[in-house]
């Protein structure tokens, strides 16, 4: 490890993608300022790295990665190795992202960012070196080569062990997300038009006073070269929309979400006619969960939806398994893991209906680019096969701590101006094997509670003990849902809950959900990546012990 790798751990919420470079930003008037006129962003940028505005379909494979980023690249290697470097790799990479929200009849907020730079990371006696910029011409790639040389020098000094890359065969390889309509080509006044429409549906119901919409636009376009032949291309597209309804009491507020899954697709992936249709019932039930009992605390059988599931397995399976963190390289900032190598194939992590799965080669998903940001292509993987702990997310650089041949392909960074470091990848849990439809698992249940999308948690350092909320929640009577429950959260231990899922529905109710802000490091580096899941059910877990008096 070096210089500025990023030591941490955990899914912030509330955070945002950010990106160094050029920015836009725009704060629209009321609603009634928007209507009949666009709104018009001047965006003056000129570089020999311009991306012009296109369309991809499901067959077009070919990224938009221009010469000047692989020459810059490979002139950044050149001087590395004539400097000394027994290893090299550099990533020339473009991003742009606009986010946009809304807040009742008025557009709260629009930022178009885009930042162009190289990162240039190096060997050299056994220690990393690291350095970035936001140049443009070969003499800049130069001189970032030099520094990130001498920054491996003086770290070779104090290293107590050398760092050691498991091998990867270099490859040649682009990679296009599929991408129908160009996100970036769609009017503002359209987007804008879509957050406010869904805002002034939610606010027709009665006893609904706040309304939140928004929505998130990314791309990526990267080329990677390394010293060992390497030369990868990417270009990955990522689109998510979503909304809250909040109904207001006298002394009390509740709110009620839909969030449809990011994933790495064009716009056709923000559907207006879905995002629509769900409002009326999503109103509807923050003014019911406004005016729901109080959950009473107890052992309560449960079931979870894809969305609840996806933070739960998030913070307790993801994080867990990431290889570095398990190693103890997080331990200032985040902790550690339960989840050891000595315990690799030998631990029950959970019971025998669970398997979990890492895939970034899943199609839409958010962690699916092609390969890392140590040029290894994408896997499947079980990271728990049959309930037993078998697999970790690594990179070259800690793959070979534990005798692995090959790194999985977790190594990203968020940015140019970033240090790759291990992230979770697309880790699902998979469902059940028999025909098992909802209705017929809260059926079967009886008496429980049912729970739905994303809400508070916390979780200890070692990723054992912890407590989650969500967004709904049903009581369960008689096999049926019985009205709306507030205040519930749930705690117990990892391998005790994943031990309790004694059901879990089929493959016709898999979901996979999508992470947008997954917090890692020092300095903060924010990744995504999606977890699908169908219903479960637990068995006999604690519920509402952070609401007792």
């Amino acid at each position: 490890m070096f210089g500025r790798v990023a030591r941490g751990g955990g899914c912030r919420r509330g955070e945002e993608f950010g990106e160094a470079g050029r920015k836009m930003t725009a704060h629209g008037p009321p609603c009634g300022g928007w209507e009949g006129r666009p709104l018009i962003l001047d965006r003056r940028l000129s570089s020999p790295w311009h991306l012009s505005a296109r369309h991809l379909s499901a067959h077009q494979t070919a990224p938009k990665v221009t010469n000047t980023m692989m020459d810059l690249a490979k002139v950044a290697l050149d001087t590395a190795t004539a400097r000394g470097a027994q290893y090299a790799d550099a990533r020339a990479c473009t991003y742009r992202s606009q986010n946009l929200s809304a807040e009742e009849a008025r557009v709260s907020g629009i930022s178009d960012d885009e930042s162009r730079g190289i990162g240039v990371r190096v060997l050299v006696n056994g220690a990393w070196g690291f350095a970035a910029g936001a140049v443009e011409r070969a003499e800049g790639a130069m001189s970032l080569a030099a520094e990130a040389v001498e920054v491996a020098k003086a770290s070779a000094r104090l290293m107590p062990k050398p760092v050691e890359l498991v091998p990867e065969p270099p490859r040649r390889e682009r990679f296009a997300s599929e991408c129908t309509v160009d996100p970036f080509t769609v009017g503002i006044d359209r987007k804008v038009g879509l957050l406010l429409e869904i805002n002034d549906r939610l606010l027709r119901q009665k006893g609904v006073s706040k309304a939140n919409a928004h929505m998130t636009l990314r791309r990526c376009v990267r080329a990677f070269l390394n010293s060992e032949g390497a030369e990868l291309a990417s270009d990955v597209v990522t689109t998510n929309a979503g909304y809250m309804a909040t109904a207001v009491g006298e002394h009390d507020a509740r709110s009620r979400s839909y969030n449809p899954p990011g994933r790495t697709l064009g716009f056709e992936n923000v559907d207006a006619d879905d995002l629509l249709a769900n409002t009326e019932r999503v109103a509807q039930q923050a003014v019911e969960h406004l005016h729901a009992p109080d959950c009473e605390p107890g052992v309560y059988d449960l079931v979870l939806d894809p969305l609840n599931l996806a933070l739960t397995m998030h913070e307790s399976v993801g994080h867990a398994t990431e290889l570095d963190r398990a190693l103890g390289f997080e331990e200032s900032l985040a902790g550690r893991s339960f989840a050891t190598p000595d315990k690799l194939n030998r631990l029950q992590y959970g019971s025998e209906v669970v398997n979990f799965v890492a895939d970034n080669t899943l199609p839409g998903g958010l962690a699916t680019h092609g390969f890392d940001d140590d040029g290894v292509a994408g896997q499947r993987w079980n990271i728990v096969k049959d309930g037993v702990f078998s697999g970790y997310s690594t990179s070259r650089e800690v793959a070979g701590e534990i005798g692995l041949a090959r790194s999985t392909g977790g190594c990203r960074a968020d940015h140019w101006s970033s240090i790759p470091i291990v992230r979770i990848p697309n880790l699902s849990l998979m469902p059940g094997t028999s025909p098992l439809a909802l209705d017929e698992l809260l059926a079967d249940t009886g008496d429980g509670i049912y729970i739905e999308g994303h809400g508070s948690f916390s979780i200890d350092q070692m990723r054992c003990n912890f407590q989650f909320g969500g967004d709904a929640f049903w009581r369960i009577r008689d096999g049926r849902l019985a009205g709306m429950l507030k205040n519930v959260t749930y705690q117990s231990l990892t391998t005790d809950f994943w031990g309790s899922c004694d059901a879990i529905c089929d493959q016709r109710f898999w979901v996979p959900n999508g992470v947008l802000n997954c917090g890692k490091g020092d300095p903060m580096q924010i990744s995504q990546m999606t977890h699908g899941a169908a219903p479960a059910r637990f068995r006999g877990v604690e519920v509402g012990g952070a609401f007792r008096r």
